[in-house]
């Protein structure tokens, strides 16, 4: 696997905008917060460019990602935030640039589909906050900053977290990829589908129904892409509930009815994704959970 250089203070981070455009105001405010963190920081040429929805044009947008990784003075890079229009970027982008120069790489949400591509072609890459989080919030700033700078292994005691719970609990190894639900399911059929063979798969999402919870996931189980998994994690699922469900499953009912009879281990609960805190978790390295001592490691490094 390539892995990118850990990052301490006084590295220089470079950051992008390769999915939809934010106000240039917000987006200096956030900068100015962001290198308050002790980095540096380096600006994408179009990061305040608008294409309606999109911050810019394809090549444009792919243009900064692609400088980045050539700039020899930037350690790491960070997207400004998600939205829409990440996957435009590939066709652009030469897979030899990431493969000849690896990175640290982070972002959530839309940036699944370049978390998961980048890690196709040799990267790990690390699903995590963006310039645009709440990086007030002390477990996710904790978290980017202990996951960003570790060069040895790295383990998530889920006795910590609160809100884990079990479905077919067990113990499970596996390549971690995945990420935003949503995503994920539009990547099938196209050259950038996410690869599930002997994975853990991280899932999470933001503004969906429960109906449209089921159908994703739904898509995912008839498409084979859960019954090659080793594990599942289900991370936040932000403003998906409802007020009434007179007339609607809940969003346990759904992953029980659509997960449990795959007899494949999942946890539910897992703090990441849109919702705080979101830690930070690395894609395309392996991992190994004991369900005896509730711990998530990672098998090797991840950074240099």
């Amino acid at each position: 696997m390539l892995k990118g250089k850990a990052l301490v203070k006084g590295c220089t981070i470079g950051i992008i905008a390769p999915s939809s455009p934010e106000n240039k105001d917000i987006i200096n405010e956030k900068i100015n917060q962001f290198s308050s963190l002790g980095f540096n920081i380096k600006l994408g040429k179009h990061i305040y460019n608008s294409h309606g929805y999109l911050a810019g044009y394809d090549q444009e947008r792919a243009i900064d990602i692609t400088d980045m990784f050539l700039d020899p003075s930037i350690d790491g890079i960070v997207c400004f935030r998600g939205g829409y229009g990440s996957i435009r970027t590939l066709p652009y982008i030469d897979p030899k640039v990431i493969k000849r120069n690896p990175k640290f790489f982070c972002g959530y949400s839309d940036i699944t589909i370049m978390l998961n591509y980048f890690t196709k072609l040799g990267l790990i890459t690390f699903h995590g906050p963006m310039i645009n989080s709440d990086f007030s919030n002390e477990e996710t700033l904790e978290s980017f900053l202990s996951v960003s700078s570790n060069c040895s292994n790295i383990t998530y005691d889920l006795n910590e977290y609160n809100d884990i719970s079990y479905i077919n609990p067990n113990s499970f190894c596996g390549k971690i990829v995945g990420g935003n639900l949503s995503v994920i399911c539009s990547s099938i059929g196209t050259c950038f589908e996410i690869n599930t063979k002997n994975s853990i798969l991280l899932i999470e999402e933001v503004n969906e129904s429960p109906y449209a919870i089921d159908r994703m996931l739904t898509q995912l189980l008839y498409g084979g892409k859960l019954t090659s998994c080793r594990g599942i994690i289900m991370g936040s699922f932000t403003g998906c509930d409802l007020p009434d469900y007179s007339r609607s499953l809940t969003l346990k009912e759904i992953i029980l009815d659509r997960l449990e009879i795959l007899d494949i281990p999942i946890i539910t609960g897992f703090p990441f994704g849109h919702s705080y805190p979101n830690i930070t978790i690395p894609i395309g390295c392996n991992a190994h959970f004991s369900y005896e001592y509730k711990k998530l490691k990672i098998l090797g490094t991840c950074l240099t």
